[in-house]
């Protein structure tokens, strides 16, 4: 049987997992660069991205749903794949730069189709979503940019 809220927490739990995958990604971000200025941005992001996971987990609860508590396979082995790729590069910062774009482009895309999704999500939600999609959005571009000077 279809559940409206249930099927509202799902979608927001998959952003969830998103954002503990992102999370610990800048934090395994932030150990590898060689940059002060990069392990800053990161350290900042991984904070960013557990206060966007609180937020979540505050709507999936408001809704009387369970969060998820762990992030994905998939996180891990790009963390794995970013740890590698610095060890074995020779431009250790740009290679996570790419990483980190990569991440970020995934992450905006699967909350577009969140908010575009044919629930008809509360409002509240909806702008909780576009206001991190934006926040992400942002810090991409800022990321890109980043690297183009790498």
């Amino acid at each position: 049987m279809y559940n409206y809220t249930q099927e509202i927490a799902s979608q927001l739990n998959g952003l969830l997992i998103k954002n503990y995958d992102a999370e610990k990604g800048y934090q395994t971000a932030a150990e590898n660069v060689d940059s002060d200025v990069l392990t800053s941005l990161f350290e900042r992001k991984a904070k960013e991205r557990k206060k966007f996971g609180n937020e979540l987990k505050k709507e999936i609860r408001l809704l009387g749903e369970k969060t998820k508590q762990e992030g994905s396979k998939l996180g891990t082995i790009h963390r794995t794949w970013m740890d590698t790729r610095a060890f074995f590069s020779l431009d250790n910062d740009k290679s996570i730069l790419e990483e980190a774009i990569r991440g970020e482009k995934a992450s905006v895309k699967e909350y577009n189709e969140v908010i575009n999704s044919k629930e008809h999500l509360p409002k509240t939600i909806v702008s909780l979503l576009k206001n991190q999609r934006n926040s992400i959005l942002n810090d991409t571009i800022l990321i890109k940019k980043l690297e183009d000077i790498k």
